[in-house]
């Protein structure tokens, strides 16, 4: 990262890593993305924060980006938009959002009020056109992305449906047997429940 657009101005202000992992199961099972990304606070160390002006915000660990309700990100847009952070720094930028309304509203507020957006490859400074044409690229390929992730989710499970093979998840008090077969659930309280009910 090139450090030479970070300003005295900037340093004075907080530095925000905003650590995020798309789903709980990866959360869980892929604790090296985790590591890099609580490693972006030695980098902000690197480019001049103190350690006391920088700020880990983890609270969407296992949250989507794709328009979810973020609280940890609804804070960091906020925290910007008042000139309090200097820096937002990911490991990607697909991590701050997947969509454009929340990946352009934070640039915008970025360069409004002065603040440097980074990721591994880069600082970049979103009131500068050559960094703003990067950053808004960055964030149609993350949609994109985005999108064929979604297509071909979608496409698998139309073709396991096509073949008679979907497996969706069922209603309480029914379950699949050894052969796939819909069978009532075995347990007994279930059963009655189910009865009771119906």
């Amino acid at each position: 990262m090139n450090s030479n657009k970070v300003t005295p101005v900037h340093l004075r202000r907080s530095a925000i890593i905003y650590v995020r992992q798309s789903t709980l199961e990866q959360v869980a099972n892929n604790l090296e993305s985790q590591r890099r990304q609580y490693a972006l606070v030695e980098r902000a160390i690197e480019l001049g924060w103190q350690a006391d002006d920088v700020i880990v915000v983890d609270d969407d660990l296992g949250i989507s980006g794709s328009g979810v309700a973020r609280s940890g990100f609804d804070r960091l847009v906020a925290d910007v938009g008042l000139g309090r952070v200097g820096l937002v720094l990911a490991l990607e930028v697909s991590r701050l959002g997947r969509n454009h309304r929340d990946w352009y509203h934070l640039i915008d507020l970025c360069a409004l009020v002065d603040t440097l957006i980074g990721d591994a490859d880069g600082l970049y400074h979103p009131g500068v056109f050559n960094d703003r044409l990067l950053l808004g690229l960055k964030g149609t390929m993350s949609e994109v992305e985005l999108h064929l992730i979604q297509s071909r989710l979608n496409g698998g499970l139309w073709e396991a449906a096509r073949r008679g093979e979907l497996r969706t998840h069922l209603p309480v008090g029914l379950g699949y047997d050894r052969n796939g077969k819909i069978v009532l659930t075995p347990g007994e309280a279930v059963k009655e429940a189910v009865a009771l009910i119906f």
